[in-house]
């Protein structure tokens, strides 16, 4: 099939794709709507250091001490991602909040959480929608984690296990992301290609027969043609 008769098949229902995405434009509009301008969003970010000491008294014949603490460091800062995401963590931060007379829901605070870790250093960041209650949150976290070490990592059977803030934490602004960008005409895209492909469909399930190459690809001869009138 040529280009031609592409667009010939594309112009008989253009009215499709131009619809659709019409419709899903002012509907993309009523949703977003980007003429108002939206909440600020702040982001705090800290970095911790995790490890544990080596045990002091060791049988010389046995290995560098300080091999078992580096290995026992790795596996706390695995451990240490799932304890900032649990909820008894989150809900602790929240009771510590409380008693700052800063009432933020405990399941709040677990789905702001983003952590990260590059070998034994964690980065811990929040995103919140106020600077100065997300600064008290932070601090509330990083306080819970230095304070209470013990209590989350008691499975590591020692009692060395530490947590350092060594970085933060520091607050920004969040500005708009790229997908706030392109949200709207990616909508509006995606409606007229599926507008297409609805045309192409109907065109494969349409048997009428519109015009001489029609007529002669069922194998029949054309005697003659009624021009359209185009007046």
């Amino acid at each position: 099939m040529e280009l031609r008769e592409y667009w010939t098949i594309l112009r008989r229902r253009w009215w499709i794709p131009v619809g659709l995405a019409v419709a899903v434009g002012l509907l993309s509009l009523l949703q977003l709507r980007p003429w108002q301008s939206k909440a600020p969003l702040y982001s705090a970010s800290m970095r911790m250091l995790v490890g544990v000491l080596p045990v002091a008294e060791q049988d010389a014949t046995t290995y560098d001490p300080r091999y078992y603490a580096w290995l026992t460091s790795e596996y706390l800062v695995d451990d240490f991602t799932e304890v900032v995401r649990s909820r008894l963590f989150a809900d602790n931060v929240s009771a510590r909040l409380a008693d700052q007379a800063i009432e933020v829901p405990a399941g709040a605070i677990q789905g702001s959480a983003a952590t990260g870790k590059l070998h034994r250093i964690i980065t811990l960041s929040f995103t919140w929608g106020d600077a100065a209650q997300l600064e008290q949150i932070a601090r509330a976290t990083a306080d819970e984690l230095i304070e209470n070490t013990r209590f989350y990592f008691q499975q590591l059977g020692t009692g060395e296990a530490g947590v350092t803030l060594i970085d933060g934490p520091t607050i920004g602004a969040v500005g708009g992301s790229v997908r706030d960008q392109i949200d709207l005409p990616l909508r509006i895209l995606i409606a007229f290609l599926v507008g297409v492909g609805i045309i192409i469909l109907l065109h494969y399930l349409d048997d009428s027969l519109r015009n001489r190459a029609d007529v002669e690809g069922l194998g029949l001869q054309v005697l003659g043609e009624i021009p359209r009138d185009r007046t």
